[in-house]
C-alpha cells in the first residue's frame, strides 16, 4: 500500500502523487523512476557523489542474504515489528530490502509501509523486487515524511537519528533497534583481525531520551560452505574497510567458515520531554 505522508525534502510540505510524479505546494517535483523509487535527496544534503553502499556491496548483500543464512533473523524482526499492529511503518536504512519484505509477507495488507536508505543501489535493487512499499532515496538526518506518521520505526544495523525519529513517530510509536552483539560474526573477526577489540556495551539510542520496553538477543551459527560465499559477507559488512590488506588475504582465501549471528533486537518508545 502506497504511504501517503510524505514531505518535501526541500520546504517540509506535504507530497501529493499525481500520476507518477510527487509535487508539493511550493512547486517542487520528484519523477518515480521506473523501477518505482522516489530519489528524495537533494543534492546539496549529499555527503559525497554516490552516499551510502556502493553496487558491490548491495550485490553482495542480496547475494547471501538469498541463501538465506539470516532467515531466523528476519522472523523475529518481522514479529517484534507487527507486535502492536501497526498501521504506518518505517524502514530507516532499509537497503536492498530484505528484511522489510520478510515482514510485508507476515503484515496485514493494510500497512503502509515506507523505507529509506542513502544509496541509490540499495533502493534500486529494493524496489525492483518488491512493489509494496514506498522506497526512498532519503537520509535518517532529514526524514521527508510528516511528523507523528509513523507507528513502528525498524533501523536494522542502521545509526540512528534520534531527533529525527522522535519526531516521525506517533504519539504511541515504537523504536526497533537491531544492532550486533559481542559475538556476531566474531569468527569473521579473529581471521582478519590481529587482536579483537571488545567494546563496554551500550543502548543505541539514549537513555534519557528513550525507555526500553523489550529486549531479545538472537544468537545462532550458520556454516557459510564455500569461499564466494564467505567473500560475500566479507563484502557486505565494514569489516572489508576496516580490515588490513593481510587479513582481507585470509578471510578471501577460504573455502569454509562457521559463524556466529549474535543480535540484540530492541524496543524503544520515546519518554516525554
Amino acid at each position: 500500500m502506497t504511504f501517503t505522508q510524505l514531505c518535501c525534502p526541500l520546504c517540509a510540505t506535504p507530497l501529493t502523487l499525481e500520476q507518477r510524479t510527487y509535487r508539493c505546494e511550493q512547486g517542487h517535483c520528484f519523477d518515480t523512476a521506473k523501477q518505482g523509487y522516489v530519489n528524495l535527496l537533494p543534492v546539496q544534503n549529499k555527503r559525497s557523489k554516490d552516499p551510502g553502499d556502493s553496487k558491490a556491496m548491495v550485490q553482495a548483500r542480496a547475494d547471501f542474504l538469498a541463501q538465506g543464512f539470516y532467515q531466523p533473523l528476519a522472523e523475529i524482526i518481522a514479529k517484534a515489528a507487527l507486535r502492536a499492529d501497526p498501521r504506518t511503518l518505517l524502514d530507516a536504512g532499509c537497503g536492498e530490502g530484505y528484511y522489510l519484505r520478510h515482514l510485508l509477507d507476515a503484515a496485514p495488507e493494510r500497512l503502509q509501509a515506507v523505507a529509506l536508505d542513502i544509496s541509490k543501489w540499495a533502493v534500486l535493487a529494493a524496489a525492483r523486487q518488491d512493489k509494496r512499499a514506498t522506497w526512498l532515496v532519503a537520509s535518517n538526518t532529514t526524514i521527508p515524511v510528516a511528523s507523528g506518521s509513523i507507528d513502528a520505526l525498524l533501523c536494522v544495523f542502521g545509526f540512528p537519528v534520534e531527533d529525527e525519529f522522535k519526531r516521525v513517530l506517533s504519539e504511541s510509536g515504537r523504536l526497533l533497534m537491531v544492532d550486533p552483539a559481542p559475538s556476531h560474526l566474531l569468527e569473521l573477526k579473529q581471521v582478519i583481525y590481529p587482536e579483537i577489540k571488545h567494546k563496554e556495551a551500550t543502548l543505541p539510542v539514549a537513555e534519557d531520551a528513550w525507555q526500553l520496553t523489550n529486549a531479545e538477543r538472537v544468537t545462532f551459527s550458520v556454516n557459510l560452505p564455500s569461499n564466494a560465499i564467505i567473500r560475500d559477507l566479507l563484502t557486505m559488512t565494514p569489516h572489508l574497510y576496516r580490515a588490513s590488506s593481510e587479513g582481507r588475504a585470509r578471510a578471501e582465501a577460504l573455502t569454509e567458515l562457521t559463524v556466529t549471528v549474535d543480535v540484540w533486537v530492541r524496543e524503544f518508545v520515546a519518554k516525554s520531554d
